[in-house]
């Protein structure tokens, strides 16, 4: 018994050798398999998320009910500065936020509500609409015609959104990466950059925009210059500048700009 207690001793001393021998360059190389207790992280807990009865997103209308269609100017302010409306969160955890202006055609509609049906899971997840059915008329010529004659017939109708709107809501007893995926797809197709964001990435962003603001360390900004009217540049500027601060081209948002 002893003897073999002797053997196991040497076994050992031999392999802490050897060990000590391998803490050069080659030991970099080695694969070091320890054993210990994993720590996973807590599930989130849905037992107040209540499902509608109708999780699915519902067919929009192409053409509004109207006794009378109505011709009606272009109207491009329904695309600028920021959403004053549906820009933040109901009962959904995650949404498509617009990051720009534009039109929604009735095929963009269509083109999300297939998408997001299809393949999310009725049974944990819903999707609401944040925006309207197309009301917006569009009119058009044929293709030929001469200038004048008036303005042309109503070829289609269009869903106006602005910087900062919702466009579909989605929420359930899921995580953001099992729906980012569709969102994500149905976001690329849109007409104007938009984005995937949670609850907490949206307030994010809108306290990052509000700290630029508070700790901005230039004295030099947009709103001083033009309050200040240096140079005279409230000649070239339009209230639509001195309302948003250049923080707005038409439909285009500047993030940077404070």
């Amino acid at each position: 018994m002893l003897s073999l207690i002797k053997a196991a001793a040497g076994g050992l001393t031999g392999i802490c050798q050897t060990s000590s021998h391998l803490q050069g360059p080659l030991h970099s190389y080695l694969k070091v398999l320890s054993a210990g207790l994993k720590t996973y992280e807590i599930p989130p807990d849905y037992s107040d998320v209540v499902l509608p009865d109708k999780p699915k997103l519902k067919f929009l209308n192409k053409v509004p009910n109207l006794k009378k269609a109505k011709k009606e100017a272009k109207k491009l302010w329904d695309i600028q500065g920021p959403a004053k409306s549906a820009n933040t969160f109901t009962t959904g955890q995650y949404a498509i936020v617009a990051l720009g202006g534009g039109y929604l055609h009735w095929g963009h509609i269509e083109m999300m509500r297939l998408t997001i049906n299809r393949k999310m899971d009725a049974r944990t997840t819903f999707a609401m609409w944040r925006i309207n059915a197309p009301y917006k008329p569009i009119t058009r010529k044929g293709l030929g015609q001469r200038m004048g004659g008036g303005k042309g017939a109503i070829d289609h109708y269009v869903t106006p959104v602005r910087y900062g709107r919702l466009i579909v809501e989605v929420g359930g007893k899921v995580e953001l990466g099992e729906v980012e995926h569709i969102l994500t797809e149905v976001a690329k197709k849109l007409p104007f950059p938009a984005k995937v964001m949670s609850k907490e990435s949206l307030a994010a962003l809108h306290k990052k925009q509000a700290d630029m603001e508070q700790n901005n360390q230039n004295p030099w900004s947009f709103k001083k210059i033009a309050q200040g009217n240096m140079l005279g540049i409230r000649r070239v500027l339009s209230p639509f500048d001195l309302h948003n601060h250049g923080r707005f081209t038409g439909k285009f948002h500047f993030p940077q700009r404070v």
